[in-house]
């Protein structure tokens, strides 16, 4: 047989007295599984996002979204497992009763003539109804399904207020004590089994606990996660099944040891002289890369290259460098040793530790020619062999991790070096174009660490605007 089911306005906070529907995420038609967002409700205070608690498909909106509020209980929509006929759909909704205690209470209209009773799933076949002779404080709606199911309420422990019977006791009495689920397992139970929040069910169906025997403490008797927690066994231990599978168990945690080679003996002990030593500042810049990215796709056709971004970023640090001499320079003890010309170091993550090898006379090269020593250099990175003149010196150095997808980073000045500049990721952002309008850009950020004792931070903020000025408009380069 098909299960109907009715969606009513909810209830959230003693004061609220009706809703508003502002949207239906889910069509007349179209199923819905638990957990999926049926609706938007708001309230004179909030909006609420009411989840499904169980699977179903929307057979009847009817109320729509609208600016009309409509009274706590009222029925919103009618959901089924979708087999029920349009004519059961509409007999439902005109046979609706909203719940007891609801402020759609007595606003329903009944059909002349007809007596309203309470629909109960699996309870089609009602025997006649009987007289409940009683002084216990029961409801108007639980007593009328009570007197027409033939309920014996005597046995029924009342969970509302001042131990009052409510309509949900009743029926929780007509559907019989309900079966627990095997420890361990995660299996929820039926929606209709209980009146109870699916964070409750959950929790029950993974420590093993029936649902029918706990009494709720929430609104109208339901079942509450702190109810369901207050049966939870404290002694359970670590070593108890779960749902999630076995219990976690810590393994040995031994440390591989791995002394320095050589060349990381080196790399420590000049990078911590430099960071305890240098007094680091730090310029960031992010350079618009799109006309750079388009002009290095014509010119590796044109040239026969491969040239890569971080050549073209060697390349423009170069010349920004050799137009800048106060930054191309060494520190040696209580002298500056400033360069014509720029050697562009360019670190290296190879098999033996990091390594900066070193591009000469960059300034004085054709990207092509950059790109060739590069390729040259980073090789011989990888296989242990390059020379000490390959190595020595340098005026300046380009680091990028771009390529691992990190954003910006601060290097450390690699002496006697005078500044070092580390190369972002380029990304999609939204900039403003010079008519005050909005467009994408790639745009690759930039940090210039500097070593204040030889460079002054109006040096390096002048190379950079030079650098930049290069970049983003990439055919001075070839000038």
């Amino acid at each position: 047989m098909s299960k109907i089911r009715a969606f009513t306005m909810p209830k959230w906070g003693i004061e609220m007295t009706e809703g508003t529907v502002a949207e239906w995420k889910f069509g007349e038609g179209e199923a819905f599984s638990k957990g999926d967002l049926i609706c938007l409700i708001e309230t004179d205070k909030i909006t609420n996002e009411v989840e499904a608690e169980y699977d179903a498909t929307v057979r009847k909106i009817v109320v729509p979204s609208s600016d009309q509020p409509e009274p706590v209980g009222a029925l919103l929509a009618v959901f089924d497992d979708g087999s029920a006929s349009d004519e059961d759909i509409a007999k439902f909704v005109e046979d609706f009763v909203p719940a007891q205690g609801g402020v759609a209470e007595g606003k329903q209209k009944k059909k002349e003539g007809e007596p309203k009773e309470a629909a109960i799933e699996g309870h089609e076949d009602k025997p006649k109804a009987i007289t409940i002779d009683t002084n216990r404080p029961i409801s108007p709606e639980a007593l009328k399904l009570a007197e027409a199911e033939g309920v014996d309420i005597s046995d029924i422990e009342g969970s509302g207020r001042g131990g009052r019977i409510t309509f949900q006791d009743v029926q929780q009495a007509l559907r019989g004590p309900s079966t627990a689920s095997p420890k361990g397992t995660a299996v929820l139970p039926d929606e209709t089994d209980v009146f109870a929040s699916p964070l409750a069910r959950r929790i029950a169906a993974i420590h093993g606990i029936e649902l029918g025997s706990i009494k709720g403490t929430g609104a109208r008797g339901r079942i509450s996660k702190k109810d369901v927690l207050a049966k939870v066994p404290e002694d359970t231990g670590s070593s108890a099944p779960t749902a999630f599978g076995a219990p976690f168990e810590a393994v040995p945690n031994e440390a591989k040891v791995i002394p320095f080679d050589k060349i990381r003996k080196v790399v420590a002990k000049r990078l911590t002289a430099a960071k305890q030593n240098i007094p680091h500042f730090y310029l960031r810049v992010s350079v618009k890369a799109d006309k750079m990215l388009e002009l290095r796709k014509t010119a590796n056709v044109v040239l026969g290259t491969k040239a890569s971004v971080n050549d073209y970023v060697v390349m423009a640090a170069a010349k920004a460098l050799a137009a800048h001499p106060d930054v191309n320079v060494q520190l040696h003890g209580e002298e500056i040793h400033s360069f014509p010309h720029a050697d562009i170091a360019v670190a290296v993550a190879s098999p033996k530790g990091l390594v900066t090898p070193i591009v000469r006379q960059a300034n004085r090269m054709r990207i092509d020619q950059i790109a060739a020593k590069t390729k040259e250099l980073v090789g011989k990175a990888g296989e242990g062999k390059l020379g000490f003149e390959e190595m020595d010196g340098g005026t300046f150095t380009v680091s990028n991790l771009g390529m691992f997808g990190i954003e910006n980073f601060d290097a450390i000045v690699n002496p006697p070096q005078g500044a070092i500049l580390a190369v972002g990721g380029a990304e999609r952002r939204a900039v403003e174009t010079d008519d005050g309008g909005i467009e994408f850009a790639t745009m690759i950020s930039f940090t210039l660490s500097v070593d204040h004792r030889a460079i002054d931070g109006a040096a390096g903020a002048q190379f950079l605007k030079t650098f930049k000025g290069l970049l983003e408009n990439p055919e001075e380069l070839f000038a």
